[in-house]
């Protein structure tokens, strides 16, 4: 059975397998087919991130959608989570977003949300598979004045920017918070400062001209120290980086101190609590999760609930748990009664309103709580193997894990959405994090490389 989709979607060099618009025709003829309405007239909403290729599979998907008599609305560049949104809210009967990401300009992606804007689980993403494979469902095919129609909605944003401002209280604004926001040159490009300026904000922006080659260039989400130096020559109050489709933030407060999404989740963790809002005790996180997060959690009566990497994972098991809050440590926050998948901008309005209803300034959360060293190592490599194909890998952390018991976590695996492993240890000692996980990238690299 070929593999399309990966940790987020369908994603890779654009133009090149699995990433040509051949593929995107047949995904759009197969979420056409799955997704149809046979009691009113389906559509199906397209957003993308500003990438040149988006161009490209936009088209395609859409003949593909049209081919099996749905009508298809364009949105054009929008944030990830804005269509998330708005599949629900237009009471579509999917969306999808056109994006790959925080991956540079030159790949692109798929990412497909059901009629209540979740993502797919893995049984949907394999029937979909099954079907652009399939020789004999080039068949099915809409004929005559059944074919299906394209309209472009001119209001999306307006509708988005909506509903990312009712998390803050009509009862206040903004006014007097200096706010710096780096967009990637990405989907958020126009919204992220319209949005802060409306609710009273002073805002300094960052990488807010996309020319469809710059996006997450040397900006954004996983390269922070850009808005960090304006926080720092302006005197700002907060800083925030997105990622080119909007669905991940990283936060700079006004000293200068970075907050990833474990350190985020851990405040947020409070701030529900003391009003009373969690709907439970469980907080969702990754394997990736910092222990010192889930240790900080036991201490305030609530739980920590690991998932696999992957915001749809972290929603399902928020979803089965009734989990308001959840997220993962690079910077995908949810909340659960506001978005179906991480969102940037949501997270950034709710930091803000907290700000202003305690009148302090982020620094002085700094930092939430005590992390264990925690090292990341990323590996380029040829071919993703199954760890199974690499015994000389899995009989060493099998020797450490002995060796060294509870005082290290071990945790490695190909990337779902790049040609790499990542290697996570988490130690004691970040000595200790740090020869572990040296050790095993090097592993790594002589089988792989």
């Amino acid at each position: 059975m070929k593999r399309l989709f990966g940790t987020d979607g369908i994603r890779g060099e654009a133009n090149l397998y699995p990433m040509i618009p051949e593929i995107a025709l047949q995904v759009g003829r197969a979420v056409g087919y799955l997704f149809k309405n046979y009691h009113h007239q389906s559509k199906i909403i397209i957003g993308k991130d500003t990438r040149l290729s988006g161009y490209l599979f936009e088209s395609a998907l859409t003949a593909g959608l049209c081919s099996m008599g749905v009508n298809v609305y364009l949105i054009g560049p929008i944030p990830t989570p804005g269509i998330a949104f708005l599949t629900k809210d237009m009471r579509a009967d999917a969306g999808i977003v056109i994006s790959a990401s925080h991956n540079p300009y030159y790949d692109n992606g798929i990412k497909i949300f059901d009629n209540n804007g979740f993502k797919l689980p893995d049984e949907l993403e394999r029937k979909i598979e099954n079907f652009v494979f399939n020789e004999n469902f080039s068949e099915e095919r809409a004929l005559k004045e059944k074919v299906g129609r394209v309209f472009r909605i001119k209001d999306a944003l307006g509708r988005y920017a909506v509903h990312l401002k009712s998390v803050v209280p009509p009862y206040l604004n903004f006014e007097g918070l200096k706010i710096g926001i780096d967009c990637a040159n990405g989907a958020c490009y126009h919204i992220g400062p319209l949005i802060m300026e409306e609710l009273g904000a002073k805002v300094y922006s960052l990488y807010c001209e996309p020319n469809g080659l710059n996006i997450n260039e040397n900006c954004g989400a996983l390269y922070p120290n850009e808005v960090k130096k304006l926080v720092l020559e302006k005197n700002l109050h907060l800083g925030i980086a997105l990622d080119g489709d909007g669905d991940r933030i990283a936060v700079i407060d006004d000293k200068g101190n970075f907050w990833d999404g474990d350190d985020l989740i851990a405040l947020f963790a409070l701030y529900f609590k003391e009003k009373g809002l969690l709907t439970s005790p469980y907080i969702v996180g990754t394997v990736m999760t910092n222990q010192g997060l889930e240790k900080f959690l036991e201490k305030e009566g609530l739980k920590l609930i690991r998932t696999p990497v992957g915001d749809r994972y972290v929603v399902m098991s928020m979803k089965e748990n009734k989990a308001l809050l959840g997220g993962e440590t690079s910077g995908h926050i949810i909340f659960f009664d506001k978005a179906t998948t991480g969102d940037g901008l949501l997270c950034a309005l709710r930091l803000a309103t907290i700000l202003i209803e305690k009148g302090k300034n982020l620094s002085e959360f700094h930092p939430p709580f005590e992390k264990f060293p925690q090292v990341l190592i990323n590996i380029q490599v040829k071919e993703k193997k199954p760890l199974e194909e690499i015994p000389e890998l899995l009989n060493r952390v099998e020797d450490l894990n002995i060796k060294l018991g509870k005082k290290v976590r071990i945790l490695i695996r190909p990337s779902g959405t790049e040609p790499k492993y990542r290697v996570m240890v988490e130690a004691l000692s970040e000595d200790l994090a740090k020869e572990v996980a040296e050790e095993l990238a090097e592993i790594i690299r002589r089988n792989l490389l």
